[in-house]
């Protein structure tokens, strides 16, 4: 019975949609509902849009700015305290580290490769797990 329910409730539902494009459809011509249709497209564009922007930002004071034009000048200012330049005492050290590097084996270089996942993006190198397999053993 449910079964018969469904199936009753898709032919209802696809009626409707076929009702409602038929009524848009016929829209398209009229010059007062193009306004309309104009209006959903631009929605559902916008729907599909990233968020490029930020809605609110804490100014120096501490409060909270939410106004487009002081957004923007909070930035400013934000990038004239990055941008400037602050004093180093050198104090922080590091040690030297001395001796031969550590020897990579073409063992541990095959295991990796294992371990890597196909299809991703090349790191800083620009060579992916793939370009490196396709070398079958050249340059060892």
């Amino acid at each position: 019975m449910q079964y018969c329910g469904k199936n009753s409730a898709k032919r209802v539902i696809s009626s409707a949609k076929e009702k409602k494009q038929k009524e848009c459809a016929s829209d398209l011509n009229d010059p007062e509902c193009q306004n309309e249709i104009f209006q959903m497209a631009k929605q559902m564009v916008k729907e599909r849009q990233d968020i490029t922007g930020s809605n609110c930002v804490k100014g120096v004071s501490g409060k909270v700015i939410v106004d487009e034009k002081g957004i923007k000048d909070s930035w400013k200012n934000m990038e004239k305290l990055m941008n400037e330049e602050n004093e180093w005492d050198h104090a922080v050290s590091a040690e030297v580290k001395e001796g031969p590097a550590d020897c990579i084996r073409i063992v541990e270089v095959g295991a990796a490769l294992k371990k890597m996942k196909r299809h991703k993006t090349p790191g800083l190198s620009g060579l992916s797990a793939e370009m490196i397999q396709a070398t079958e053993g050249i340059g060892t």
